[in-house]
């Protein structure tokens, strides 16, 4: 399956741009940089394609509603594009969803359904959504929702031009499908690589393998463990170069370096390609960390903040 030709990138990201923010591009030094997408106005990177995807509906199908599925971030964006749209939305969810990302939809007006990992997941697996009266956006593996994301790679290239690597926090496969394809035209020698946490390395251990595998979630990158999807595999291996696997550890130290030294909020899954800028080795030119989401529950802040100060006591 080929990337995802870069004027249907474009296009999508220009529809969806009334309702999503530019990011910022924040250097730290040693010619990284993060792209800042937790400020967007859900506070992650979801926005973009769920914009795009929407704004393509014909009339009578938007007016019925949205529906998704979603650990948290996907349903906030599908939220506030309904908002945003005036049409109502709903949103299939883990019943372990955090309360921050749980209030995220209700903010927008957006109506969680709690399901266990196991409902949600065969919920999924049996297209559930086709017995349901709203308008499905899936909530990674849409067309038009992966050139929705594309458009973080549109404004990387456009203010570092020779970026050389993308580090990306990969779930589903939707966002690193959406910027890899648009490198893939825009900068065919930018290398992109895929971060997951150990506590759930569903792509790396699958693909190695040649077959989806069986992980219990044990990490703070709730944004990232979504399940096995047999459809996106030949999307994502087309445009991810590498993977890295950070320890789940590392990732709680980052969430926190963030939050002290850059002054950033992420959540897990939003702080893990920052987690694997020490891990992918040296760069023939810029890298940037995606921080894809800021959605974190308050308490997990302050015990990861608590944690850090901690193992830094010299006591």
């Amino acid at each position: 399956m080929p990337a995802i030709p870069i004027e249907r990138i474009r296009a999508a990201a220009e529809r969806a741009r009334p309702y999503v923010r530019r990011t910022s591009l924040l250097p730290i030094g040693g010619d990284r940089y993060l792209k800042l997408e937790c400020l967007q106005p859900t506070g992650s990177f979801k926005v973009r394609g769920f914009a795009a995807q929407a704004l393509t509906m014909p009339a009578a199908q938007l007016e019925r509603g949205l529906l998704t599925v979603s650990a948290g971030n996907a349903a906030a964006a599908c939220a506030y594009v309904a908002h945003r749209l005036g049409v109502a939305c709903r949103a299939m969810m883990f019943d372990t969803a955090p309360p921050a990302k749980v209030a995220a939809v209700k903010r927008w007006g957006g109506v969680p359904v709690f399901l266990t990992r196991e409902q949600l997941l065969g919920w999924m697996g049996s297209e559930g959504w086709r017995g349901e009266p709203e308008a499905f956006v899936h909530p990674f593996a849409g067309e038009e929702l992966m050139a929705g994301h594309g458009g973080v790679a549109l404004e990387i290239v456009q203010e570092l031009p020779d970026v050389a690597r993308v580090i990306v926090p990969v779930g589903g496969g939707g966002l690193a499908t959406g910027i890899g394809s648009a490198l893939a035209a825009l900068a065919p020698r930018a290398e992109v690589i895929g971060a997951q946490s150990d506590g759930y390395p569903l792509w790396p251990r699958s693909l190695a393998a040649g077959r989806g595998v069986s992980i219990a979630p044990s990490t703070i990158a709730d944004g990232t463990t979504a399940p096995w999807t047999e459809s996106m595999v030949e999307r994502v291996t087309a445009v991810v170069h590498r993977w890295i696997e950070v320890p789940e550890q590392r990732l709680r130290r980052a969430v926190a370096e963030l939050a002290t030294d850059a002054k950033i909020v992420a959540e897990g899954a939003g702080a893990l390609a920052f987690a694997a800028l020490d891990l992918a080795g040296p760069s023939t030119g810029p890298t940037v960390a995606v921080i894809s989401g800021g959605n974190i529950d308050p308490r997990l802040l302050a015990s990861l903040l608590s944690e850090s100060v901690a193992s830094s006591d010299p006591a």
